[in-house]
């Protein structure tokens, strides 16, 4: 069974285009910055928002392509789908919460709770399954919501930021829990995410959406040692750029870098912000790229200082405290650079 989806949505100033397969047992991890159409992409995949164009196609069955008149409504799609504000029914014991969906779907009652409390346990919840969702902590909640959508046997499951309301601690333990019961789904997943480490524990594959159109499309590791964009290059905390390559010279906005590499034409360079070396003096040596900056912003995190650096090249170097204090490095303070031709990662654009 194979998810395969042609999503085109015009909402508002929202025109999302994305296409998008998912095989049996894969997960899928869609990232990209607030507004790209993410969410709007599980929602048209779930049948809450309809297709404007295209077709969603779940194994055999269309469930909606606006040009042949299909839609089938979300309750009789072979989905299900947990929402990161959890949305469980208040009024509900957790156990009942855990059963609406196989009530709707027509099985019995008894058979419903069997089936609920079996997933109870599974979550480590059996304690509270006469309990209203109150009572229960983020990290519960969330897990009596994937319960909840796992326990219908779903073809699809569809997540929306199913972490992003968790505390440090509590999130740590979700997402090792998801990861497993996402590795044990026998069908196709979809999750939504703005976390980069989310997705590489729980996915198999990304896509990345931008302005509702796919970016880059592959595996967690292509993707994050190879990014096309420079929101993937941030999420990864590495330095992108966009040059011109004429064999190891490469023209970067009126400068010039040296690669190890021959290239040619239009290509992306990445550099490792533990690549760049800082001085204050000009460095001698082995360096093929050495350049004088000004430093623009520093940011300390955790034990590591992110220095900003600006014109020609604009980097991110990173360097430890105690290198910071050595160099008397500062904001608006002059500093030189040096990167050596082998740190430089080039390939075509």
């Amino acid at each position: 069974m194979t998810l395969d989806a042609r999503v085109g949505v015009v909402l508002g100033s929202l025109d999302l285009d994305v296409e998008l397969r998912v095989d049996d047992g894969e997960v899928v991890a869609v990232l990209g910055p607030n507004g790209a159409g993410k969410t709007t992409l599980l929602r048209a995949l779930a049948g809450l928002t309809p297709l404007t164009t295209g077709r969603v196609r779940i194994g055999e069955l269309v469930v909606d392509d606006p040009a042949l008149g299909v839609l089938v409504p979300p309750e009789r799609r072979p989905c299900a789908m947990v929402f990161q504000e959890h949305l469980l029914f208040p009024h509900l014991a957790v156990v009942d919460n855990i059963a609406f969906g196989l009530r709707s779907r027509g099985v019995g009652r008894a058979e419903a709770d069997r089936r609920a409390r079996t997933w109870l346990d599974r979550m480590g919840l059996s304690a509270y399954a006469n309990d209203k969702p109150h009572a229960l902590s983020g990290g519960q909640a969330q897990r009596v919501a994937l319960a909840r959508a796992l326990a219908t046997d779903p073809q699809v499951l569809l997540l929306d930021e199913p972490l992003s309301a968790l505390d440090a601690t509590t999130r740590d333990d979700v997402r090792r829990e998801l990861r497993d019961h996402l590795r044990a789904f026998a069908g196709c997943a979809v999750i939504v995410t703005h976390d980069p480490f989310d997705a590489a524990v729980v996915a198999d594959r990304l896509v990345i959406v931008e302005s509702g159109h796919v970016v880059q499309d592959g595996l967690v590791a292509d993707v994050t040692a190879r990014p096309r964009s420079g929101f993937v290059a941030d999420l990864m905390g590495i330095n992108l750029l966009t040059a011109t390559a004429d064999g190891t010279t490469l023209r970067v906005d009126g400068a010039e870098l040296t690669a190890a590499d021959a290239h040619e034409g239009p290509v992306f360079v990445v550099v490792a912000p533990s690549a760049i070396a800082l001085y204050g003096a000009r460095p001698s040596g082995s360096p093929r790229n050495v350049w004088s900056t000004r430093v623009d912003e520093l940011h300390l995190v955790g034990d590591r200082a992110r220095v900003h650096l600006g014109a020609p090249i604009p980097l991110v170097a990173e360097v430890t405290p105690a290198a910071l204090a050595e160099l008397d490095i500062a904001e608006g303070t002059e500093t030189w650079v040096a990167v050596k031709a082998t740190q430089l990662v080039v390939y075509p654009r």
